[in-house]
């Protein structure tokens, strides 16, 4: 029998990023990770909302990505939380990627970890930052969706 593609499921969300920017380009990124860390990952010890994405010497790395080691981590690995992380693209995408970034003032954000056929995966966004005035009109339209909602299910009693 063939197998099923795998469904991604969800290790960390950055929740802050939808709230502060703007998307306008989606891609799913490798990383490049230690032994501890895949095994944090599996237990969910991750944070992403402080996370950023750098360009250096046309390569992407994400910073500020927390990963907390476990307890049971080897004792002769010392673990850093807060390490930079390589993510891997395909050399025309970054070159897209850095033309964007360096021209129109856009930023790159990390979205997601997710795992992907066994792999780790980080979805990043090429994304704007958001006006006050833009986090506002968010903040409003979120609160009207739960005025409804609360409607809907007091309605429904």
């Amino acid at each position: 029998m063939a197998k099923k593609p795998e469904t991604p499921s969800r290790i960390a969300d950055n929740k802050k990023a939808a709230y502060n920017y703007f998307f306008e380009e989606r891609h799913e990124a490798g990383m490049v990770l230690h032994g501890w860390e895949v095994k944090a990952l599996r237990e969910g010890k991750a944070q992403l909302t402080d996370g950023y994405v750098v360009i250096k010497d046309g390569e992407l790395f994400l910073i500020g990505c927390q990963i907390n080691p476990l307890k049971t981590a080897s004792t002769h690995v010392s673990p850093d939380a807060a390490r930079t992380k390589k993510l891997l693209l395909h050399k025309d995408e970054i070159r897209r990627l850095i033309g964007k970034v360096e021209q129109k003032g856009y930023t790159l954000v990390p979205l997601n970890l997710h795992w992907k056929n066994g792999l780790v995966k980080c979805e990043i966004a090429l994304a704007k930052g958001k006006a006050e005035h833009d986090k506002r009109d968010t903040i409003k339209d979120r609160e009207g969706k739960r005025e409804v909602e609360r409607a809907m299910k007091s309605r429904h009693r």
